[in-house]
């Protein structure tokens, strides 16, 4: 790159046109994609005064912006001339990607200071940068200002409002600009699927799907990831069969976000069968694909194939994460294996240095419990860099109480889970248990009348089974074959 500026110099001396200087710049910025290669370009330019020429300075803000922001803003704050709109929307769009979006909404104020009018451009930058600020009343106020400019029936700016006050959690501010737009484009509607799946209302998100379908709009992977993730939190899986279905009958591609979910959704309805067959049939699998199905085997009680899924996905050169490690573990827990459990545990701490979760503790307490080790559970919660959850606790303090190995008990725990969760009956049930093979007869009693005291009871454990669906999902299904 130095070369390059070094042997272009004696020419830009002898030139006298600044379209010819403009072309060779150009040339320059293709070329240039590190900020030291940036950083002589700079020069060049205040060397040879492009930095007065509107269009050029604006694409060199554009370039730079995306390599650097710091040296970007830099560059813009010292132009000499006043800034086009196109560097404006180009430091704002590079704010909004990056960790302080909240600057993005801050230059666009200024923005608006010096008398620059936003464009179509700008407002979906500064809207974006207002959801991932999470900051509810900069949102509105973005809301307002584009309503007031006469952009709110743009339905790019539209589309950036919806998924703003989604993520703000805002939902019904959401589904009011999405009834309010007068043209929904296919992004619109799966932008309110979205919202409603991130706000945890899959049953409104697969009500959205039936108008989808009655409107002639086709859905996209993108909507169809979002409605499989709906059925997935309801347990849905005669419409995510549908989804499926309608997925193989349009010849839809399954790209690795789309395969997941369908795995995902058929391993967490407990057809861990159909999600195997989803998995090994993905020509593209990445990190989550693995952990999904290695999770979802060991909740269906497969542990020995999850141990040998987590051992191909390791030869295929992915590094598991914390939850590819919760996953086996939990596996090692269910089916007793303690030495593995513990080396897979050393393995995730010493080779691949991810700092153990509450999960993976839990997991290692469980799995040390179920076999009967108590002390080796208690010595991992005794260890903890954290104090313990109530899942834990109960976890540890249930397997003494079935154990009988209630001598030397850490009264501790038990007053810990209590302060944790002092409303929940079935916690002063464990504990009375406890005392009472304690021997500690009047501890025992003074819990339980603490319990009636405040109304509580220890609720009985319950399994759901889907009978028959309702008339929306059979709709849903009806218009999806």
């Amino acid at each position: 790159m130095e070369t390059l500026v070094n042997g272009l110099w004696p020419h830009y001396i002898k030139l006298n046109s600044n379209v010819m200087m403009s072309r060779q710049i150009q040339i320059l910025l293709q070329r240039s994609k590190t900020t030291t290669h940036l950083l002589q370009l700079h020069s060049l330019i205040l060397k040879t005064a492009i930095d007065h020429n509107p269009d050029l300075i604006s694409q060199f803000i554009f370039s730079i912006s995306s390599v650097s922001i710091e040296f970007a803003r830099l560059v813009f704050d010292r132009l000499p001339i006043r800034a086009p709109s196109f560097a404006w929307n180009s430091i704002i769009r590079a704010y909004t990607k990056s960790s302080v979006p909240i600057e993005a909404v801050k230059l666009f104020s200024q923005m608006q200071r010096v008398g620059l009018k936003p464009d179509n451009f700008t407002y979906p930058f500064v809207v974006k940068a207002c959801g991932r600020s999470l900051v509810v009343g900069a949102g509105g106020a973005m809301h307002s200002i584009i309503v007031k400019a006469g952009f709110d029936s743009d339905r790019y700016v539209g589309n950036t409002l919806l998924r703003m006050y989604a993520n703000l959690n805002a939902v019904g501010l959401a589904r009011r600009v999405f009834d309010e737009m007068t043209v929904r484009d296919v992004v619109s509607w799966s932008s309110m699927i979205a919202g409603y799946v991130a706000c945890n209302c899959p049953a409104d998100a697969l009500m959205v799907l039936r108008h989808m379908m009655l409107a002639n709009e086709k859905p996209n992977s993108v909507t169809l990831v979002s409605l499989l993730s709906a059925c997935t939190r309801l347990l849905n899986i005669g419409v995510g069969e549908s989804i499926h279905s309608y997925i193989i009958v349009n010849c839809i591609g399954l790209d690795v976000a789309l395969g997941t979910a369908i795995l995902e959704m058929y391993s967490k309805c407990g057809h861990i069968e159909k999600a195997l067959k989803v998995f090994n049939s993905l020509t593209e699998k990445n990190l989550q694909s693995w952990t999904i199905m290695i999770s979802g085997l060991a909740d269906h009680g497969h542990g020995e194939d999850a141990i040998s899924l987590f051992t191909q996905m390791e030869q295929t050169g992915l590094q598991p994460d914390s939850m590819s490690f919760s996953g086996i573990l939990s596996a090692c827990s269910h089916l007793g294996l303690v030495d593995e459990g513990q080396t897979f545990f050393s393995q995730m701490v010493k080779i691949y240095n991810i700092r153990p979760t509450m999960e993976h503790y839990g997991c290692m307490v469980d799995m040390f419990a179920r076999a009967g080790m108590i002390e080796e559970a208690y010595e991992i919660i005794k260890n903890m860099p954290m104090e313990p959850n109530s899942v834990i606790l109960r976890s540890f303090i249930g397997a003494c109480r079935n154990d009988g190995r209630v001598f030397g008990f850490d009264e501790n725990l038990r007053r810990l889970l209590l302060e944790i969760e002092p409303d929940l009956g079935a916690n002063y049930v464990l504990a009375s248990g406890v005392s009472s093979l304690s021997g500690c007869w009047n501890e025992a009693a003074d819990l339980r009348v603490s319990m009636k005291e405040k109304g509580l009871k220890k609720v009985p454990g319950w399994s759901r089974v889907e009978v028959s669906g309702s008339h929306t999902e059979e709709t849903i299904e009806e218009a999806l074959s």
